[in-house]
C-alpha cells in the first residue's frame, strides 16, 4: 500500500506556496531597486537637468529683451550689462524723493516711489512694453524683485505695509492680454519682501479704452469711477502698497486710490516700476 503522495500531487500542493514565495521575494528586490534608485537619482536628477538645461539654451538659447545678447547661466531676462545701464531713478535711497508731493492735493496718500525712469524709445520702455503687450510674466516678475530689493531698505523707516495690492484690469482687458502684469510685479514683490498680495479688494468694473493718446484731462475722465471696493474688512485699518507698471499723469493710481481710500482708517502707498 503506498501511503505517500506521486509526484504529481505534490507538485499541485507546493505550487501555490512556491507562487506566493516568488512573488514576495520579487516584491522585496523591487523595494530593493526603488532604494537603490532613489539613492542614485538624488545625485543624477542635478545633472540630468544640467545636461537638459544646455541642450535647449543650445537649440532654443536664452537672450537678453534688450540687447539680444546670450545669456549667462545666472542671467535672467536681462543681461548684467543691460541691466547696469538701466535708467534708475534712486528715489528709494535719495534724500529729496521727487515724487512725494505728486499726489497732494488729490488724495491722502503716504508713500509715492518708482524704479525706474521711464523714456520713449529707451530700453525701459522696451521692458515695459514687453510685459504688458508680449505677455512676459517673467520678466514682469524679475522687476518686481529687482525693485524690492531696492525698496526693502528704504521700508524699514515706513510704517509696515500690510499688502501689496496690483491695479486691476476689467475682465474683459484680462482676457485681451492673457494675465495682469502688475499683479506679477507685485509676485516678484512678495518674493523678496514676504508681503501678502491681495487681488480680491480691489476691482475694475468699467472697460476703458488705452490711455496712451489721452491728455490729462481725458485719462482722468477715461478711469473715472472705473474701480471699486469688494471687500472691506481685510483692508480696513490696514496700509497697502498699490502697484503699477508705470505712473505716468497718476490718473489711474489716482482713480484707484480714491476708491481704496473710502475704506476707513486705510493707509496708502504707491509703488510704479517706472516713471514717464
Amino acid at each position: 500500500m503506498n501511503n505517500g503522495l506521486d509526484s504529481s500531487q505534490k507538485g499541485e500542493e507546493t505550487s501555490p506556496f512556491l507562487f506566493i514565495c516568488v512573488i514576495l521575494r520579487l516584491y522585496h528586490v523591487s523595494l530593493f531597486m526603488r532604494s537603490f534608485f532613489k539613492k542614485i537619482t538624488r545625485f543624477s536628477r542635478l545633472a540630468m537637468l544640467k545636461i537638459l538645461h544646455g541642450l535647449i539654451d543650445l537649440f532654443f538659447p536664452r537672450i537678453c529683451v534688450l540687447c539680444k545678447g546670450l545669456l549667462f547661466e545666472k542671467e535672467e531676462q536681462i543681461c548684467l550689462e543691460c541691466s547696469l545701464n538701466l535708467n534708475y531713478t534712486d528715489f528709494f535711497i535719495s534724500e529729496v524723493n521727487p515724487l512725494a508731493g505728486f499726489f497732494e492735493g488729490k488724495a491722502d496718500i503716504e508713500k509715492t516711489m518708482a524704479f525706474l525712469h521711464y523714456e520713449k524709445g529707451g530700453n525701459v520702455q522696451k521692458l515695459i512694453f514687453s510685459i504688458k503687450y508680449y505677455g512676459n510674466k517673467k520678466l514682469a516678475h524679475l522687476l518686481g524683485r529687482m525693485a524690492a530689493r531696492e525698496l526693502k531698505p528704504c521700508m524699514e523707516n515706513w510704517p509696515a505695509v500690510d499688502f501689496l495690492v496690483p491695479v486691476p484690469l476689467h475682465p474683459k482687458r484680462l482676457r485681451e492680454r492673457g494675465y495682469n502684469q502688475s499683479e506679477w510685479i507685485c509676485l516678484g514683490l512678495a518674493s523678496v519682501l514676504n508681503i501678502p498680495v491681495n487681488t480680491k479688494s480691489l476691482l475694475r468694473n468699467k472697460y476703458t479704452k488705452t490711455q496712451t493718446r489721452k491728455d490729462m484731462e481725458e485719462r482722468s475722465l477715461n478711469v473715472r469711477g472705473a474701480f471699486v471696493i469688494n471687500d472691506t474688512e481685510t483692508l480696513q485699518g490696514r496700509h497697502v502698497l498699490l502697484v503699477d507698471d508705470v505712473l505716468t499723469s497718476g490718473s489711474t493710481i489716482l482713480a484707484c486710490a480714491e476708491a481704496l481710500l473710502t475704506i476707513p482708517n486705510i493707509r496708502v502707498s504707491v509703488l510704479a516700476i517706472a516713471k514717464a
